[in-house]
This record gives structure tokens, sequence and C-alpha cells, in this order.
């Protein structure tokens, strides 16, 4: 009997400090690390960590332009704001610009996604990869689906954002260490830098209304250098919002049904407005000076970093699928409008004057 107990004693023990052991693979819980994932940054990369006086294990957020083909890796630097740390040339990405609709359309995605550690895959056959997290609660709310879309090496893609291998195994290692005891990234996805010149001349397209709820977000970063809080309601984003003055309950969002009331913080809101009016005036001069309109449809497949051209000739072809243009399902518009009835509210919301309210009071639609 005292020996069985003894037996069952150090069974419980071993169970205990199994418990206790570091999971060993991100991403995978039983298999070793490769080498390729657990690299260290190079020795000009830690440098610049040093100069820019960001933490080796800070947050990052990574920033992603289609058209200019370019990835960028911000981190957070001893302030607390984010800061550019590196700009990468992106090596291939395919589809069009616009959002990813279904499996197969070969669209590379758009909108804003959260990385945890599950979705970086230390043994992929592009080298290393970091699958973005599509389809996110705002991608499923509007019955958008797709699965294994990735930032990864090998410079060949499929609806994703592909790399060289030495480029992902810094972005890779960035990611990782960024991750140690945090629970995700951010990743922002766009189809160009969303400055008025760019939408004025991509103002013919089927997506611009899109582009323009992902320009808040954009906005709220690029003003505070803060990460944006990213929530969906109403089939769309929702960023940086907070619960009400006074408000009895916390905010529960409900991607597909209406938003509740909640009030953005100010100085969040201020800057954000006056960089949105600044910017609609600037769109609304280049629209009345009639510049060219970009076509609705590229005809090519994706598109590459000019660095990369040489390198990987032929890479980038026609488009063999249907106008992609031809079949973007629209969205419900949205709902706040501002005093002054401006462009800038009909895009983007209310006047941030004072904190952003939406409540049946203001807003009897059921929109809000």
């Amino acid at each position: 009997m005292i020996r069985a107990m003894v037996r069952r004693a150090f069974v419980l023990m071993a169970a205990f400090v199994a418990g206790l052991t570091p999971v060993t693979c991100l991403g995978e819980s039983s298999k070793r690390l490769p080498a390729k994932a657990t690299r260290e940054l190079p020795p000009e990369l830690l440098s610049l960590l040093q100069q820019k006086k960001m933490p080796k294990n800070s947050p990052i957020v990574m920033r992603i332009f289609k058209q200019e083909a370019e990835l960028e890796v911000w981190k957070q630097d001893s302030t607390g704001r984010f800061q550019v740390l590196k700009t990468y040339p992106i090596c291939r990405w395919s589809g069009d610009l616009g959002p990813k609709l279904w499996e197969g359309d070969r669209q590379a995605p758009e909108g804003f996604y959260t990385v945890t550690p599950e979705l970086m895959n230390p043994n992929s056959n592009f080298y290393l990869s970091i699958n973005l997290g599509y389809p996110n609660n705002f991608d499923k709310a509007n019955n958008r689906d797709g699965s294994f879309l990735m930032i990864h090496g090998d410079c060949w893609s499929s609806g994703c954002y592909a790399m060289t291998d030495e480029q992902i195994s810094e972005i890779y290692s960035l990611a990782r260490d960024s991750l140690l005891g945090r629970p995700s990234f951010q990743v922002q996805a766009y189809p160009f830098r969303l400055t008025p010149a760019n939408l004025a001349r991509h103002r013919n397209s089927p997506n611009l209304a899109f582009w323009k709820m992902l320009k808040i977000g954009n906005d709220h970063f690029e003003t505070t250098q803060l990460e944006p809080k990213v929530d969906v309601c109403d089939r769309r984003y929702v960023f940086d919002a907070q619960p009400s003055p006074n408000s009895p309950q916390p905010l529960v969002f409900n991607p597909t049904e209406k938003c509740p009331a909640f009030v953005v913080n100010p100085e969040i809101a201020r800057r954000a407005l006056e960089k949105r009016r600044a910017d609609e005036r600037e769109f609304a001069q280049l629209v009345e000076a009639d510049v060219p309109a970009a076509s609705i449809y590229s005809g090519w497949d994706g598109g590459m970093n000019k660095a990369f051209l040489v390198q990987f000739p032929g890479r980038v072809t026609l488009a063999k699928v249907m106008p992609y243009a031809s079949y973007i399902p629209p969205l419900p518009p949205i709902p706040w409008i501002d005093n002054d009835g401006s462009l800038t509210s009909k895009w983007f919301g209310v006047s941030f004057s004072g904190p952003m309210v939406c409540d049946r009071a203001s807003f009897p639609s059921s929109r809000c």
C-alpha cells in the first residue's frame, strides 16, 4: 500500500513538472524548433534597435502596402510609441488591388489582422511563414473565406505576401521576439499608402468605401504612433472604441449586429480628424483638377517590388482570372453623419471635436 502511494506521488510530481516545462516550439508544442526559426537577428539589425532605443522584445506592428510592394516593421521604442524599424521590399504578391473574397481568388488580404504564436510556422514549405489569420471577424461577417494566407519566403505567391528567404528570416525573428510574454501582434494590410493622391487615382474603384474604412485605422495609427484597438460590429471595422463615461457595463461587439454605444479617446479622435479634414481638402482639389484615374482592373496578377524585377523576371504575368472588380459585394454604409455634413464625416464618421458617441437617441437608424 505504501509502495503504491509512493509510486502515485512520483507520477503526480512528474506530471506537475511536465506542466512547468516551457513550450519548445512556436506554433507547435511537440517538435523541436529548426535552427532557422531560432536564429538571432543579424548584428546590423541589433545595432539599429539600439540606435532607435527599441527593446529587443518590445511589441511590433507590421504594415503592408500592395501597390508599393513594401512591408514595414514598426517597433515600440522606450517612449511607448511605434517607429519604423525597417522597410522590406515585397518580392511577390498576387491578385489585384482589393480585399480577398473567397478561396481560390488569388487575392492577398487587406485589413487588420492579429497574429498569435500559433500562427507562426517554423516548418513551412516556404522557408518560414506567418499566417495572417484570415478570415478575421470582419471577413467572416461579410461572408469572405479562404485559408493559409501568409507572409512567407521563397518569392512565390498565390494569395500571400512572399518575401525572400533572407527577408522572412529577419521578419520572423522580429515577430518571434515580440511575442515573448505577449499574446499577439497586429498586421495592417493596405492596397496602397492611403494618401489623398492615391485615393483620388482610385476614385472609380468599387473598393473605395472599403479603403476609406481602413483609412480610419490608418489615421489613428499614423497620428498617434500607437497601435489602434480594432473591433468589428455591423459588418465594419471600429477603431479605439471605449465605453461611454460612467457606463456600468463593458463593451461587447458582435461582428454582424449593430454597434453598442461607445466613445473614442478625444485626443486620438482630434488628431485623426485634423488629418482627415486636411486629406479631404487635398482629395477634393485633385478630383476637381481631374487627375487621371487608375483603371479599375489592372489586368495583371499581383506585383513585385522593382528591386526584384531583374532577379526574378517573368514572375508577374497577365491575370488568368475574371476582372476582380466585377464581383465585389457592397459593404453597409457607415451610419455616422457629422453636423457639418462634410465628405469627411460621410467617409470616416462623426465630428471628433468631442468624444465620439453612437447611440439610439442621436442615430435612430438600426445601422447604429
